[in-house]
């Protein structure tokens, strides 16, 4: 079937890093802030019920590590771990709501993701980083507010991004059907991850990020390109 002849995308689930926010944003801004903030949290909070929870997950998966140190091993590996995911959500949380961080997207994302919404497409967010720091990213970015443009958030509690079943449990609790919907991403892995479970595949490719293109999916530089290529709607146009 060709591309002309599949039926139209109904849904539309995004990667954020490297896909709709620069990597530099996550690297140079998100990640240093955390890695200074979380002490403070580990001492001021340790007996909110949520952050203990994390703490115990901390215990079960490195067995006799202090905390903080296992989360700092975590970071200098950039490890996709929920209790750490977790608790930079919450630092950043704060960070946002001090005005401290803003999250500029691509110039490109705000424009299709708005017009996409209007037109009627489901959009949903699959991250490593959790529900918590991508609803945060959303409502705080440089042009404002766009978390209401979106009809879900994922992330690990689905499973790991470059396992097939994971994209499995997120179609089955949006209840959309794999063929209707495209998945876009940088990393090649990923779109593998998500073309075995069925879905519509196309690699961002970000010149300032630096990502090489694959062989194997659909690759577009911008999300304009992606709604001329799959024959979205696109921002600007009547």
């Amino acid at each position: 079937m060709t591309q002309a002849t599949q039926p139209p995308v109904r849904a539309v689930l995004l990667d954020i890093e490297g896909t709709t926010i620069p990597v530099s944003f996550v690297h140079d801004t998100l990640f240093p802030y955390a890695r200074k903030a979380l002490p403070g949290l580990l001492r001021t909070h340790a007996d909110d019920p949520d952050v203990r929870t994390q703490v115990a997950e901390i215990a079960r998966l490195a067995p006799g590590v202090p905390p903080l140190r296992q989360l700092e091993a975590w970071m200098d590996a950039d490890a996709k771990v929920a209790p750490l995911k977790a608790l930079q959500g919450m630092v950043w949380a704060q960070g946002y709501a001090d005005g401290v961080l803003k999250a500029a997207l691509y110039p490109d994302v705000t424009p299709a993701l708005r017009c996409w919404a209007a037109a009627g497409l489901a959009l949903a967010v699959y991250s490593s980083g959790s529900v918590t720091a991508q609803k945060l990213i959303y409502g705080h970015t440089t042009e404002g507010d766009l978390s209401s443009v979106f009809v879900g958030f994922y992330d690990l509690q689905m499973g790991g991004k470059r396992d097939a079943r994971s994209y499995v449990n997120i179609l089955q609790d949006a209840q959309w059907q794999a063929g209707d919907v495209l998945f876009l991403s940088d990393v090649v892995a990923e779109l593998d991850a998500a073309a075995q479970a069925g879905l519509r595949t196309c690699q961002i490719v970000r010149p300032q990020d630096g990502t090489q293109p694959g062989t194997t999916h659909p690759v577009a530089a911008t999300l304009d390109e992606v709604a001329e290529r799959f024959g979205l709607p696109r921002a600007g146009q009547a």
